[in-house]
């Protein structure tokens, strides 16, 4: 009986040896894990990386320590990485389809990373949302709204969605619409549309601005201004051409129905992220 409870504590003693071991191999390890993460995105060739690319980066690494970590305290607790890896084999089916989306995702950011159609600080609508790019982690892509809400989308899903990206190009068009009554003269109108582009120096001479006659119905005529201008530009030339116009239809009595302007979907979203977010938009 004696040898029997000597035996059972020495085998109590190991054990918990072996988990006060593992315990503070794990406490330790992740320590070091975190400072060698904030070393490591403090580090010049790290910094040279593309916002995009290097949060990616990070959480790459971050996973691979924290698997080389578990493998660890695995090993020292005792269990045998032989006998680990068959009830993973054997579970292998379970877990695929568990890790399915995971795995989905894992590869949507990969993709993401390779093919750059958007990266941190540009301004996009994908996926039913809308909001200028935070970060591309290994999972998850993180939008922020204009009213600075945070919206998490899975990579898998941004890779099987149509991407528009209000920020990738250098140049972009202003596109106004104003209908008047059928009685103006259409190129009074026009040549009110057209000094407006011309004089303001921030629309672009290449392309030349455009004005013309989109529509006549009985209620009104329609015409279309298009200007362009630098991105970072956009909607200074918009809301400028706009105040302008419409003080000169003043002066010049123009009268009609109603009239309007329009321009892209998004308009009040893509205002709002301009002051919010400096984002070019």
């Amino acid at each position: 009986m004696e040898e029997f409870v000597k035996s059972l504590t020495d085998l109590g003693t190991i054990a918990g040896g072996k988990l006060l071991q593992a315990l503070v191999v794990l406490v330790i390890g992740k320590f070091v894990i975190g400072k060698f993460v904030k070393l490591a995105a403090k580090s010049k060739a790290v910094n040279k990386m593309e916002t995009t690319v290097k949060t990616f980066t990070l959480s790459f690494v971050k996973i691979g320590l924290w698997v080389i970590l578990l493998i660890s305290v695995i090993e020292i607790i005792g269990i045998p990485m032989t006998s680990v890896v068959a009830v993973l084999a054997s579970a292998g089916v379970a877990v695929g389809l568990a890790l399915q989306g995971a795995l989905s995702n894992v590869a949507g950011g990969i993709m993401i990373i390779l093919f750059r159609p958007f990266k941190a600080g540009d301004y996009i609508d994908a996926a039913g949302v809308q909001g200028t790019v935070k970060a591309v982690t290994i999972v998850y892509t993180i939008l922020v709204t204009v009213d600075n809400k945070r919206i998490t989308i899975p990579n898998g899903s941004l890779m099987n969605a149509n991407v528009v990206n209000y920020s990738a190009e250098e140049s972009r068009r202003v596109d106004l619409s104003f209908k008047c009554g059928r009685e103006e003269q259409p190129s009074k109108i026009q040549k009110i549309l057209m000094d407006a582009a011309l004089e303001h120096e921030l629309v672009l001479k290449n392309p030349v601005p455009f004005a013309r006659i989109s529509t006549v119905t009985n209620e009104g005529v329609s015409y279309d201004l298009r200007a362009w201008s630098k991105t970072e530009d956009y909607w200074t030339v918009y809301h400028d051409l706009l105040q302008t116009i419409m003080e000169r239809f003043a002066t010049e009595g123009i009268t009609g129905p109603s009239m309007h302007f329009s321009a892209e979907k998004f308009v009040t979203e893509e205002r709002s992220a301009d002051s919010s977010h400096k984002v070019g938009e």
